[in-house]
């Protein structure tokens, strides 16, 4: 429809220039009339008012037509006007709608990361502490000491260790194990943290070679320590764990430093890691476990025997209850031929069916009454 609107406006043009035509007509023919006679006047004016009665309903049509354009030009704009609304309508609905979901989405994303920024705002306030901790010497050999009682108190019984033990010359390890032999074994927590540290953090030969030679000092000196006060002959075990309570700092020394650990052995001290000190103290609980078998050997023994006297008895009233089993279904066997046939004679009697004389029917004489006892 919005394409006819210029035939529309042609349509009215004419139509403007038609009655532009037809008023200077009518001029010239009101002159002419003026000029002419009455009976030509006549005649031409009643042509022309025929020809304006013509052009009145041509006008009139046009208008008509322009109208009816006009109504449908309105219409078809409304309708249009109605569906670009109702396409614009839907679409700001589901536009609102992917928001609504997308800031939803993101609001629960927020949500995670906001948890996650708080694990990791703890988690670097752990790490704050424990730097605090492995900082300092006595709060690092504190926490040294602290996994290796989780340790040996998660793989052993009470009783069978004790922390700050005291020796016989007033020295006091960390803790002391006791075996079967009742000689205890010595373990003592030590942490090379700072040295080792050194040793990684090592930008040139220089300083390599002097935080390696720090790490050999310290070790040195902690393994003299455990030796010289914790290996007390007929009293100790012969040889003592150094509890280094880091599966790093343990790695470190042993690739970097095999000769001292060696040393530390021939020293008779065992530098072991957290997984080491743990496959020691599940030994140390196998050999617990051993020796109590050892000793209660005899009473193994005994309660064997009472077990096997046990089934013995149990196999001789097995077979006694087999037995009375056995009795028990004759009897039974025997009891149903009796019902058999105190049913069949029952049958005969109910069916008047009796043998005939001389067919050898055997009559089953009435019990007879015995004597009962006097007072019974």
């Amino acid at each position: 429809m919005i394409n006819n609107l210029p035939q529309l406006a042609g349509a009215v043009g004419i139509v403007v220039a038609g009655a532009a035509a037809l008023a200077l007509l009518i001029v010239l023919v009101v002159r002419a009339v003026r000029r002419r006679d009455d009976a030509a006047t006549e005649r031409e004016i009643a042509a022309l008012t025929r020809l304006q009665a013509e052009t009145a309903g041509r006008i009139d049509m046009m208008r008509d037509m322009l109208a009816g354009r006009q109504a449908d030009l309105h219409r078809a704009v409304n309708e249009r006007l109605d569906s670009v609304t109702h396409h614009l309508s839907q679409s700001m609905v589901s536009t609102r709608q992917q928001t609504v979901d997308s800031l939803s989405k993101l609001n629960e994303r927020l949500a995670v990361i906001d948890g996650a920024q708080r694990n990791i705002t703890d988690l670097a306030t752990q790490v704050t502490s424990l730097q605090t901790v492995l900082s300092n010497k006595q709060q690092r050999g504190a926490f040294g000491q602290a996994r290796m009682e989780i340790i040996v108190q998660d793989g052993l019984p009470k009783g069978c260790y004790e922390f700050q033990y005291t020796l016989s010359n007033r020295c006091r390890p960390d803790c002391a194990v006791f075996v079967p032999e009742q000689r205890p074994l010595i373990i003592d927590a030590k942490f090379p943290l700072e040295a080792v540290t050194a040793f990684r953090d090592a930008k040139t030969d220089d300083a390599r070679r002097q935080a390696a030679a720090r790490i050999r000092a310290d070790v040195a000196r902690h393994v003299a320590d455990i030796a010289d006060k914790y290996l007390i002959p007929g009293e100790t075990q012969d040889l003592a764990l150094m509890f280094v309570p880091s599966e790093s700092v343990y790695a470190e020394l042993h690739e970097s430093f095999d000769d001292l650990v060696q040393k530390a052995f021939r020293s008779r001290v065992v530098i072991v890691s957290p997984s080491l000190l743990m496959l020691a103290v599940n030994v140390i609980q196998s050999i617990r476990r051993d020796a109590r078998m050892r000793e209660a050997a005899d009473q193994i023994h005994a309660e064997a025997g009472h077990l096997m006297d046990d089934l013995r008895r149990l196999q001789e009233r097995v077979l006694k209850l087999s037995q009375h089993f056995g009795q028990a279904n004759e009897d039974i066997r025997q009891i149903m031929i009796s019902s058999e046939k105190v049913e069949r004679r029952g049958t005969r009697i109910r069916e008047v069916e009796f043998d005939e004389p001389g067919q050898g029917s055997t009559i089953i004489p009435p019990p007879i009454p015995q004597a009962l006892p006097a007072g019974e």
